[in-house]
């Protein structure tokens, strides 16, 4: 199972991960991370802007890397855009391996590149109106372990 998908409307990881697991039966591991907005800080909105020509061939490509790099029997990466609420799920990446280093490994591997490397601007909503977020040095540092 392959599921690499943009979505503008909000998502239920746990359902997304369920079909993982049934399409996945051979594998003896899954591993997943969901990324949400973060609560607190004052933080009232999270907009996700993308460059729509090179964004989701830009994840196909990042998961045919993981595919080559790790022993996978499937991959989910949802990446939300659009304007979102404290809570809400931004993106989820999944991997189903028959252990559970590649399925770890590889969802690691997914929201370095997806952290550092993508094709996605974002801004938070203060109370004092909008604010950039670049990536942090240590998002590049992570990044950096894959090369």
């Amino acid at each position: 199972m392959r599921d690499i998908r943009l979505l503008a409307d909000p998502f239920d990881p746990s359902s997304s991960l369920e079909k993982l697991s049934e399409a996945s039966p051979d594998s003896g591991g899954i591993a997943s991370f969901i990324g949400k907005v973060r609560c607190g800080g004052g933080v009232e909105a999270l907009e996700l802007s993308h460059y729509e020509p090179l964004t989701l061939p830009g994840m196909d490509a990042l998961a045919d890397a993981a595919q080559e790099r790790f022993e996978l029997g499937g991959l989910v990466m949802l990446h939300r855009i659009g304007t979102m609420h404290p809570g809400d799920p931004i993106v989820l990446v999944a991997a189903a391996a028959p252990h559970r280093r590649d399925a770890i490994e590889a969802v690691d591997f997914c929201m370095d590149h997806l952290k550092s490397a993508a094709w996605f601007w974002k801004r938070e909503k203060r109370a004092d109106g909008w604010h950039w977020i670049e990536p942090r040095e240590a998002d590049h540092a992570d990044l950096a372990r894959w090369a």
